[in-house]
């Protein structure tokens, strides 16, 4: 028997190849699997009859029932409509068409009964509707209970394409399928009691009240939630049952001589609970892998440099891979003056390190006399070769590919236990999905002393102030970041731009060397300029979000952030700690227009309320949806989400991953009596990705 997946779109009722090219092409629609799977955006209430005579106001949506008196032609060329007198009984309105215009002429009559649904306007003392649906009563898509409103892409509207048309190919493409095939194991639905898969496809998109339509809406975002987490959790249990990692089970002088002799402040609480979980990672016997999420300034680098000393009184090496070049440097800097007491072997590997020192590097690396390497993608080419690498550290991890990940694991025989360090806050559930097969700690203490950044919110007019407290700062010997979002001035987005900003900064402060970073620099002009900040050769930097990552200037005490509405809260929240990391109170100034929406204040109000990361992170998501936060993208949420949401479903993310882990518990290969259909599934589902279980 044929199942959706089989049926190419193409043969559905009122497709027909070349829509079927379209809907390919613009909404990735290939097959009636993929069409019952594009789900409605919202829905309008079509239960109700309006009448003209009660039109007041704003008006959503409705539906009027009556006839056409009248149809007239107006305009022309380019500005030609279609205007048809509309009639209920009750009063008349004008219906209009800028589109198709001959095709509509001859498809509607006058004084034959239609259902018209629309939104009215008012436009000179009378009411009207552009554009509206407009159906006879018996039609499919003028029935009662709650209509579906498809989304949609510019290129299908402007070829005629309309939400009803997807409703109505939809209702073909049911009617032509008697049964949609059951994706879930009967005790998954049984313990939670749920709608079964035809009945919830064919109620998602005809529900006849609101109760339906929320069964129906929870089955279908369980089972996708379900099978993410399932794929997932598979390469977990895989690498647990399977992939053996390095034992450490010595603690000895480079561990305990670092913690009772060199370390120069106390551990936080929240540091030596992640310790002890990495202790016991790598103590198991299995490989660990593990991701360390702390807000910036938290202590990720002291606990990964401690960690890597386990690795080395172990009798192994250890490396640290960070994404860009000057962040390399910051942490082959403070790791090797703070081991320098030890005699640990620390050196750096990046694209400028020259030949000579590579020379060393390679040859210390194979005999085991460098004990840390720290790098950028340049620890990964295949000339460099550990005698016996047993840990890595990857920082930033979102910012590397997943198979350049891959290759630092291929370095040793056995897969070396890995450490991944992020200051991005990741909300929990993302953390679950984006994460999902990575234990997870989470440092959420501040060090003592350290002080919190005041974070102002500004406006144009009061620019002058600001200016003048920047002067104040930089006469006290401090430096100063200024972030705009754009390079170069762009008309159609009222941004300041760098290059626009640079001369009026230049200008503003002629006692003060400014230097300004941005993207599209050379890598070698970008770290020159970011360099002499460091150093304290220039006093402002004006920058794009570069800097969001790898900056670590404790001298620089402000931050101004141009057009902060123009910015997500986590964005904001990452540049804003790049001050903060000296002893002085430290200043983040969000500018933005005199006017803003009500929304966009509330937004960048939060952002002065609070250093939280975790609980800026949750705003944001929730806000803007978790695709659009820092990282995500890159590191991969496995496929499109079409009905769930990790940022509003975060309970049935939770059951998803629970029902998972069970299945997978009592049934790793899956092929136990009732669970038949879960590998078939999950290769539908992941059939481009390759086998990530080597691969954190």
């Amino acid at each position: 028997m044929k199942t959706p997946r089989d049926i190419e779109v193409k043969f559905v009722k009122g497709i027909g190849p070349a829509r079927a090219k379209l809907l390919e092409e613009e909404l990735k629609i290939r097959t009636c699997h993929d069409l019952l799977n594009h789900f409605p955006s919202h829905y309008v209430d079509r239960t109700q009859i309006y009448l003209i005579r009660n039109f007041s106001g704003e008006m959503p949506s409705v539906q009027i029932k009556g006839r056409f008196v009248t149809f007239t032609t107006q305009g022309e060329g380019a500005k030609m409509r279609l205007v048809g007198l509309f009639s209920d009984g009750t009063a008349t309105m004008e219906v209009v068409w800028f589109k198709r215009i001959k095709a509509l002429k001859d498809l509607y009559q006058t004084g034959r009964e239609y259902i018209v649904f629309g939104k009215p306007q008012e436009f000179n003392g009378r009411w009207s509707m552009v554009h509206p649906e407009v159906d006879p009563p018996e039609s499919a898509a003028a029935t009662g209970g709650l209509r579906g409103i498809y989304p949609l892409t510019e290129k299908l509207r402007n070829r005629g394409i309309s939400s009803r048309n997807i409703f109505m190919w939809i209702q073909n493409a049911l009617s032509a399928i008697k049964d949609i095939p059951e994706t879930l194991p009967p005790e998954v639905i049984e313990r939670y009691r749920l709608t079964g898969r035809d009945r919830a496809m064919r109620e998602v998109h005809n529900p006849q009240d609101n109760g339906s339509l929320q069964r129906a809406r929870e089955r279908l975002k369980f089972e996708e939630l379900f099978y993410l987490q399932l794929n997932i959790q598979r390469f977990s249990h895989h690498r647990a049952s399977s992939v053996q990692g390095i034992p450490f089970p010595r603690i000895g002088r480079f561990f305990n001589g670092f913690y009772s002799e060199v370390l120069p402040f106390p551990l936080t609480d929240a540091q030596k609970r992640v310790l002890r979980e990495i202790r016991k990672d790598v103590g198991s016997g299995k490989q660990m892998n593990r991701l360390v999420q702390g807000d910036v300034g938290s202590g990720k680098t002291i606990v990964a440099l401690m960690a890597m000393l386990m690795a080395l009184d172990n009798g192994t090496q250890a490396c640290l891979m960070a994404p860009t070049e000057i962040l390399a440097t910051q942490h082959y800097e403070t790791l090797r003056a703070l081991v320098a007491p030890l005699g640990v072997n620390v050196r750096l590997l990046t694209g400028s390190t020259r030949k000579k020192d590579r020379d060393i590097i390679h040859r210390e690396l194979e005999d085991g006399s460098l004990h840390i390497l720290v790098g950028t993608h340049a620890l990964i080419e295949d000339n460099v070769r550990f005698r016996r690498l047993g840990f890595v550290v990857i920082d930033e991890q979102h910012r590397f590919g997943v198979m350049q990940r891959a290759r630092l694991w291929q370095k040793n025989t056995q897969v070396p236990h890995v450490l991944v360090m992020t200051a991005t806050p990741i909300p929990r559930t993302l953390a679950m999905t984006v994460y999902g097969d990575l234990d997870v700690s989470v440092i959420d203490e501040l060090p003592p002393g350290r002080k919190p950044i005041t974070t102002l919110l500004r406006y144009d007019n009061q620019r002058t102030d600001v200016y003048r407290a920047i002067g104040r700062e930089l006469s006290k010997g401090r430096q100063v970041y200024i972030v705009y979002p754009l390079i170069q001035e762009n008309e159609k987005l009222d941004l300041r731009s760098l290059e626009e900003g640079y001369e009026i900064i230049k200008d503003s402060f002629p006692s003060y060397r400014v230097v300004y970073v941005h993207g599209k620099m050379k890598p070698s002009e970008k770290d020159f300029q970011m360099k002499l900040f460091a150093e304290h050769k220039a006093d402002i930097m004006v920058a794009t979000t570069v800097i969001e990552v790898g900056v670590n200037v404790p001298n620089a005490s402000t931050m101004v952030i141009e057009n902060a509405e123009r910015f997500g809260l986590s964005q904001l929240h990452q540049l804003r700690g790049r001050v903060g990391r000296g002893a002085e109170q430290s200043y983040c100034v969000l500018m933005t227009k005199n006017r803003i929406a009500g929304d966009t204040r509330k937004r960048l109000e939060l952002m002065t309320s609070t250093t939280d990361g975790f609980l800026i992170a949750e705003a944001d998501m929730k806000m803007r949806g978790p695709g659009d936060i820092e990282g995500t993208l890159q590191s991969g949420i496995p496929f499109d989400l079409h009905i769930a949401n990790i940022a509003t479903d975060g309970q049935l993310v939770e059951l998803a991953r629970e029902c998972a882990c069970d299945i997978l518990d009592a049934d790793p290969p899956l092929t136990a009596p009732g669970h038949e259909m879960l590998l078939p599934e999950l290769k539908q589902l992941y059939s481009r990705q390759f086998d990530l279980s080597r691969i954190s």
